[in-house]
């Protein structure tokens, strides 16, 4: 086998703040496995929040595309690559992530089937996703909001964690008017202390909201636990839930973990803590991060597993490099054709960093 990989740009339709940044862009890095003339794709994207860049990202992906010459076919290392013994120690849970995505398209391709097929499901998975509106004016949330519901848009995550927390109850405010049959969801990403998750979270269940995800800054587990414990909305546990160890820790105590498959180490790691959790009463969101429908595809193959599904990042970009996951009227849907179901648009030289 053979392993190839590009760097190109992906840029926001417009900048998304969240509390504790504002994203204009990002890199995007493709790794290309090529085994006797088929092809097999993935996708990792740069992250301030995870330490990687594109340089780390290009490093990475070159010592596994050394390590992936020694297999004799793609089905093998796989194989390895689930047991552990494919990416090297300290290889990022995106790029094992991202190999896993390519290799599963070329294994795919190979037999003929989509991937969600090699995972157990007859069907092609169909989820309704939640469509984020970042922390913005209340004019321009209102508006998003109006045009998502008109769209077809079921579910509406709204950041949080301005510096005056009325602003975010007020966006919540407008959004819920401008469209009162979405469900929403919040996301501080962990800017509250307990006393204001304690004092906001009453008046954000009295105007509808379905679930919040990580109120509390992550690093205190049993602080997110306690605080699930007595909230009167469902408490999804984002960047505190990164692992299988970390949800171990939080299973049965929190209504939902956030399972991104760049921060957990792909789909195999996913569906360990699927399986972890089946039955302890905390249950699947399916997140992502801003990327492409390439970056995308592989948990929207999980789809019909998860209670929320957040996955439009595509849906964020200026220009998606690549489709095939849909999206655009609300719901992401998982292709019928072999692999991953996707296809590059054409991209030009201005995208490649």
């Amino acid at each position: 086998m053979k392993a190839s990989r590009r760097t190109v740009r992906l840029d926001l339709t417009e900048p998304l703040r969240i509390s504790r940044s504002t994203m204009a862009a990002r890199d995007a890095v493709w790794l290309t496995i090529e085994h006797q003339g088929v092809t097999g794709h993935g996708e990792a994207v740069t992250s301030v929040y995870y330490r990687l860049d594109a340089e780390t990202l290009e490093g990475l992906f070159a010592a596994a595309g050394t390590d992936l010459a020694r297999f004799p076919d793609p089905e093998s290392a796989l194989e390895a690559l689930r047991a552990g013994e494919l990416t090297a120690d300290g290889t990022t849970p995106a790029v094992t992530a991202a190999v896993e995505a390519a290799l599963l398209d070329l294994v795919g391709k190979r037999a003929g089937h989509p991937v969600h097929r090699l995972l157990g499901a007859e069907e092609p998975p169909v989820a309704a996703t939640a469509r984020t509106i970042g922390i913005t004016s209340l004019p321009h949330a209102a508006a998003q909001a109006r045009c998502l519901a008109a769209s077809g848009f079921e579910v509406i995550k709204v950041k949080a964690g301005a510096p005056d927390p009325e602003d975010d109850v007020e966006r919540v405010r407008v959004v819920r008017d401008a469209a009162p049959r979405a469900r929403l969801l919040l996301d501080p990403n962990g800017a509250w202390t307990t006393a204001q998750a304690e004092a906001l979270l009453p008046r954000f269940a009295d105007l509808g909201v379905e679930a919040v995800e990580q109120p509390l800054a992550p690093g205190d587990p049993e602080a997110l636990g306690t605080l699930a414990e007595r909230s009167p909305l469902p408490v999804i546990a984002d960047e505190d839930a990164v692992d299988l160890e970390d949800v171990r820790r939080l299973a049965g105590r929190v209504q939902g973990v956030n399972v991104k498959l760049a921060k957990c180490g792909g789909v195999h790691a996913a569906l360990r803590i699927a399986e972890l959790i089946d039955g302890s009463g905390t249950e699947l969101m399916l997140g992502c991060l801003t990327a492409s429908s390439l970056g995308l595809a592989p948990a929207v193959h999980l789809a019909d597993r998860a209670r929320w599904a957040d996955l439009d990042g595509h849906l964020l970009l200026a220009h998606d490099p690549w489709a095939g996951i849909g999206g655009e009227d609300g719901y992401v849907r998982a292709s019928g054709l072999p692999g991953l179901g996707v296809a590059l648009r054409e991209v030009s030289r201005e995208d490649v960093a």
